[in-house]
């Protein structure tokens, strides 16, 4: 089969750039439709798909030269380079004119790709129909081509696309993507939330496509001609179904509040109010809504002369670090107990420890100061004796939150509340990720307070009644659609509850109050349940984050725009017993070996979608918790081992990936997307990593072999993942192919040899394409394993087969040797500097030594402190840190440019004053700038080795800001160029002459 473009070329940085962006991006984007861990961008997704379908143009070169204008195109483009190089002694061996051809149709691909992931053109159809179009091109050339093939009709109907499946379908940004591009998508997974989350994006839309809404509201309008704003417009896509959600997710939240609302006061500012704030005498005689109420879990005293007290954990006192919005709780002790007071103002320096006292003494009793550790915590809380105090009252003023003093009454309201069930389901036994259990909160239900729970329930118990409600309004208006009603009822059902789930996520008592955003945060800051000592309690009515309305009109703003033309379908199914109808296209996102756990963590969601839907998908809620026997997670609490966890991640993941190879379209590669960073785990064999090891012996026995792999940006570009950590702020897409049965034996010395000869050109490219340092070794282990992958088997001296942790200490290894080799491209000076920096970093270090080495690096100490790089003194010498370097400093100026400096200069410009300035010094250096990039790559592999978690962090910063600097180089350069000829023309993203 022909490559396609995924296996040859990506334009790597602009997909990296547009991914990264969207991870801003809240408004309308399917991540909000309902949470779902480590999901892909959108655009990351929507590239490698379009990349998988499409042809690379080397394929298809002798199409190209009949057409005569691309041939003439390619001719001056071959004679322009011809020209350009004629007496460049090291240029590269001249290009054919099939190349030339085949790389300028490349180019206008990638315009085609560039225009596709950007989020703006997200539902912009022109753009959309542009990259269609050229998936049906590459289609229709396959089954012309496959025309004789046995299965011809089956896998080669070219009035019909493959089908797309991705049994990890998770949150759904592939099979969502690939049904946007054209594709009948499938998605399935083992876990029934992500099953509802793939319906409510791939399948329900369509299925009503066109359909206006049933609601009385709206047909009244439209029957009697009128045209309010929000009905003047045709119901395209699922926009009919969208507005039926809205309306009876309002009727819904109303009838809530009829029955619950009383659990919910106002505030009703006195005089006695005013006399004690005057802030407030705007406000007086007003009835104002609670935004939250804030709370602290207390213990008694450990102190038996004060175990009657209530012992507040309180993390910190302060509730608002807005400058001139500054508010605090002050503890006022007295007859022997004490009362919470909000004031105003900067708070004391007190204020802000709350009452910790440090990680290992915890807390202190507020009356006698004795410690309160954790341990007793434990104790009380597993005795069921942890209780909660109201701290703070927050109420929606005029211009932005207003915090009151606690009142008695609205302590006692939220007591009052008796809720008639909770969810008994038990929290893991996962140290990892669950505290809670540690503190007595062993179930879900013990989650959330009593008045939460008495909302959840309400919301869950009235989707129900909406159901009714909507199938009696969709058979009113039958005649005019033909539609199931029944279905439709059970379509508005989904949404709802998906409503109520992610209301859950704003609505428990793991919820904190972030000062310095006046707001409540939910429950999922990370991938895990903490415990929460003082947490807030959004008010279910308050029109913001906690009331339903709010959560279902964001909802909606997704359904509104989602793709609807083209059929798509979620299953529940494990991915080792995947069916699929046809053999589809697949792009898949495995779990990572242990990272996230994903059943664990859904069981949050899962109780409430199983008391609201269970009637609709019986067979989908049929279990009282999401499936975790079978959940690809190496979770060795659940395994009883390590051992045992990684032999069941390898045997299932081995199975799934073995159905992929044998369904999987053979017109296409599988991409596989993985985003585990390699452990340091040392042994004989040397640095090795359990997760990936285990993950690529899985793709190997699978039989698959890897033809490609690209780094694609996942995180925001501003984020530095932490050395400690085991994630990537890339995702490593493999492109994977069958192994041909024509594979050969290899031996280690062959590919120890072919390794040798092929990464360090794989480092360069992954290094041009601005992988940040932080991920190298990891995306460096594409290329390796692509070697490896390419043979049957590779057998050692003693005739063995050589284990993927072998060979990925040897792809390690081979990396580290090619970085070092990269070092004799630096300067004298700058070689010196790195293995100063390797032994010594930034610290002081004997004189003598230093000399010694300058000697072996051509250089001496005396012009290093010439370079600018190295402070000589009283026998000691010391590397300037970038703080240390002049500001005034000038790269044409400078007699004795080293590598060195060009990088600890641009890191000082960026630290010191953003990309920006960083930019001026880059655009000074102008093309040796590239060397200091370079350079930092190897500096963080030497801090990552030492343990230098701030140099590192400096290092692989200016990695990630290059693209940003580089272009505002550019610009300001185009700017003076402008400024020479006299135009006006001052913006920087305007293209100069010549710009492509």
């Amino acid at each position: 089969m022909k490559k396609k473009l995924i296996e040859v070329a990506l334009p790597l940085d602009a997909i990296n750039k547009v991914s990264a962006r969207e991870k801003s991006i809240r408004h309308g984007h399917p991540s909000t439709l309902h949470l779902w861990w480590a999901r892909r961008p959108l655009a990351a997704a929507r590239a490698v798909i379009f990349a998988q379908l499409v042809d690379d143009p080397a394929g298809y070169v002798d199409v190209l030269l009949s057409d005569p204008g691309k041939k003439r195109a390619a001719e001056r483009e071959l004679r322009k380079h011809l020209a350009e190089h004629f007496d460049d002694a090291t240029a590269l061996p001249e290009p054919t004119l099939e190349e030339v051809i085949a790389k300028q149709e490349r180019e206008r691909l990638f315009a085609i790709l560039e225009d596709l992931v950007r989020w703006e053109n997200t539902t912009n159809e022109e753009v959309l129909e542009r990259a269609r179009a050229e998936i049906w091109q590459s289609w229709r050339r396959a089954c012309a081509e496959n025309a004789d093939h046995p299965q011809a009709r089956v896998l080669f109907n070219r009035n019909k696309l493959p089908a797309f499946h991705d049994p990890f379908a998770g949150g759904g940004s592939l099979p969502l993507e690939a049904q946007r591009l054209g594709l009948e998508s499938y998605a399935s997974d083992l876990n029934p939330v992500a099953v509802l989350i793939n319906k409510a994006m791939i399948e329900i839309p369509p299925r009503f496509a066109g359909m206006p809404p049933v609601n009385p509201r709206s047909r009244e309008d439209e029957n009697l001609g009128q045209t309010p704003r929000v009905f003047a417009r045709k119901w395209s896509g699922a926009q009919g179904l969208a507005e039926d959600v809205r309306h009876y997710g309002k009727w819904m939240r109303g009838e809530a509040e009829k029955r619950i609302g009383h659990l919910y006061p106002k505030v009703e500012v006195t005089a006695e109010m005013v006399e004690e704030r005057p802030d407030l005498r705007p406000y007086l005689g007003r009835k104002l809504t609670v935004i939250a109420w804030l709370w602290a879990r207390t213990v008694r005293s450990p102190n038996p002369a004060f175990n009657d007290i209530e012992v507040p954990l309180v993390s910190t006192f302060i509730l608002s670090s807005k400058k001139g919005k500054e508010a605090y709780v002050e503890p006022v002790i007295e007859g022997g107990g004490y009362r919470f007071e909000v004031r105003t103002g900067p708070p004391p320096g007190t204020a802000k420890a709350g009452t910790s006292a440090g990680k290992r003494k915890a807390f202190l009793c507020l009356i006698s100061g004795v410690p309160v550790g954790y341990d007793y915590i434990r104790s009380e809380g597993q005795a069921g004796r942890m209780g909660a105090r109201l701290m703070a009252v927050v109420v929606e003023g005029n211009r932005g939150r207003i915090y009151l003093s606690p009142t008695r009454e609205h302590e006692e309201r939220a007591r009052s509340a008796k809720p008639g069930a909770r969810p008994e389901t038990p929290l893991p036994e996962n140290p990892r990720d669950f505290k809670t259990p540690n503190y007595g909160l062993t179930t879900f239900g013990d989650l959330f307070t009593d008045r939460q729970l008495v909302a959840l329930n309400t919301f869950c118990d009235l989707v129900a009644e909406v159901q009714e409600c909507v199938q009696r309004d969709a058979v009113a208006a039958r005649q005019r659609h033909g539609r199931d009603a029944t279905a439709y009822a059970d379509a508005v059902a989904l949404y709802l509850s998906l409503g109520v789930s992610k209301l859950s996520d704003a609505q428990s008592s793991l919820c904190r109050w972030k000062t310095t955003m006046d707001q409540s945060i939910a429950t999922f800051g990370r991938q895990a349940l903490p415990m929460v000592w003082d947490y807030s309690e959004a008010n279910a009515f308050g029109r913001t984050a906690g009331d339903p309305l709010v959560s279902i009109n964001n909802m909606m703003r997704v359904v509104d725009k989602l793709p609807a033309n083209i059929m798509g379908y979620a299953y529940q199914a494990e991915a080792q017993r995947q069916t699929s109808i046809a053999p589809p296209v697949v792009s898949t996102d495995p779990p990572y070996y242990d990272n996230i756990g994903y059943a664990d963590l859904s069981d949050f969601f899962y109780v409430w979608l199983r008391r609201a839907l269970n009637p609709v998908f019986p067979e989908l809620f049929a279990t009282l918790a999401v499936p975790k026997a079978e959940e690809l997670v190496a979770t060795p609490y659940r395994h009883g081992s390590k051992e045992a966890a990684e032999a069941f991640f390898l045997h299932g993941m081995t199975e799934a990936l073995q159905r992929l190879a044998e369904q999987a379209h053979p017109g296409f590669p599988v991409t596989i997307y993985y985003a585990f960073k390699q452990s340091e785990r040392k042994g004989d064999t040397g640095v090795t990593s359990t997760g990936w090891e285990t993950f690529l012996d899985a793709v190997i026995r699978s039989g698959f072999a890897i033809t490609g792999t690209w780094p694609m940006r996942t995180e925001l570009g501003n984020r530095m993942i932490g050395m400690g950590t085991n994630a990537l702020a890339s995702s490593i897409v493999l492109v994977c192919r069958p192994r041909p049965s024509e594979a050969t034996v290899a031996t280690r010395r062959e590919f120890v040899s072919a390794l040798k000869a092929e990464l360090p050109q794989a480092l360069v490219h992954l290094q041009r394409g601005n992988i940040a340092p932080v991920d190298l070794a990891q995306a460096a282990i594409g290329p390796g394993m692509a070697v490896y992958t390419r043979y049957a088997k590779v057998l050692n001296a003693e005739g063995n087969a050589l284990s993927v942790r072998e060979a990925l200490a040897l792809i390690n290894q081979t990396l580290d040797e090619a970085l070092v080799e990269q070092e004799g491209d630096f300067d004298a000076d700058s070689r010196w500097a790195l293995a100063w920096f390797e032994q010594s970093g930034f610290d002081e270090g004997e004189y003598g030594i230093a000399e010694t080495l300058s000697k072996a690096k051509n250089t001496s100490v005396t012009g290093l402190v010439e370079a600018g790089i190295l402070t000589s003194k009283g026998g000691k010498v010391r590397l300037l840190k970038p703080g240390e370097l002049p500001e005034d400093w000038g790269p044409t100026t400078d007699p004795r440019l080293t590598a060195w400096e060009m990088v600890h200069h641009l890191v000082r410009a960026l630290e010191a004053g953003g990309e920006g300035a960083a930019a001026e010094l880059a655009a000074q250096l102008g093309t040796k700038a590239e060397a200091a990039r370079e350079l930092c790559y190897r500096l963080y592999t030497l801090c990552e080795r030492k343990k230098r978690a701030a140099e590192a962090l400096s290092y692989n910063g200016l990695v990630q800001s290059w693209p940003e600097i580089t272009r505002l180089a550019q610009a300001g350069v185009r700017t003076r160029q402008a400024g020479l000829f006299g135009t006006d023309d001052t913006d920087p993203k305007s293209p100069s002459l010549g710009s492509s």
